[in-house]
Order: C-alpha cells, then structure tokens, then sequence
C-alpha cells in the first residue's frame, strides 16, 4: 500500500482504459482552441511547478470544496475524462468565462404565401 499526502499530489486524472506502455494522463491538449461549447465554468489553472491547464467545471457550489477542484478538461477525445487538482497543488486558479446552455432554436416561421400570386 502507498500512502500519499495531499500535498505531494499534483492532480488525479480519471481515465476510461489503462493502456500497456502508454501514459494514461496523458493530454494532447492542456487548453482550448476556442470557447468551450458545453455549459459551465471556465477555468485556467496555475500548478506550483509553473505549469497551466484550462478546464471547465461544474457552475455549483462544488468549486468551494476545500480540499480541490473536479473539472473537464479540454481535450475531449483524450484518455483523461476528469481531473481532481489538490488546493495544495495550485497557486491560483481563475474563471474566465462563465459558459451558459444554449436557448433552444425557435423555429423559423413559415412565410406562406410570400411567392404566391
């Protein structure tokens, strides 16, 4: 068994598959292109170690967690699905947009009649 301290951790990545000899964490992208399209809090972190990640969490009260911060990160199609950051881990974190669901489409209303003699 091994135990670790919070704050020897830099994050917690959970993946969908264990591959052989291949980094699970592994990320090809550590931030957007663009603006995110999927609802919620859009975030840029800063590690002690000078690293930076963007991600997009959850817009509830989760982000007041003490012990760290649960988010998407940008890479979609990656191995990594979520990523638990320690508090310990960061030296800042901000929000740089908040991303709201988009409104349903109305439906274009019919114009009947408009090329009709």
């Amino acid at each position: 068994m091994l135990t670790l301290q919070t704050g020897d951790v830099k994050m917690l990545c959970f993946v969908r598959e264990f591959l052989q000899g291949d980094d699970p964490e592994r990320l090809a992208r550590r931030v957007f292109a663009g603006r995110p399209r999927s609802p919620g809090l859009w975030l840029r972190l800063r590690f002690r170690d000078g690293d930076e990640m963007e991600g997009l969490a959850s817009n509830d009260a989760s982000l007041l967690d003490p012990e760290g911060i649960q988010f998407t990160p940008p890479d979609l199609r990656s191995n990594t699905q979520r990523i638990f950051v320690p508090r310990s881990a960061l030296t800042t974190f901000e929000v740089l947009a908040v991303i709201r669901p988009s409104a349903p489409r109305k439906k274009a209303e019919q114009q009947e009649g408009l090329f009709s003699e």
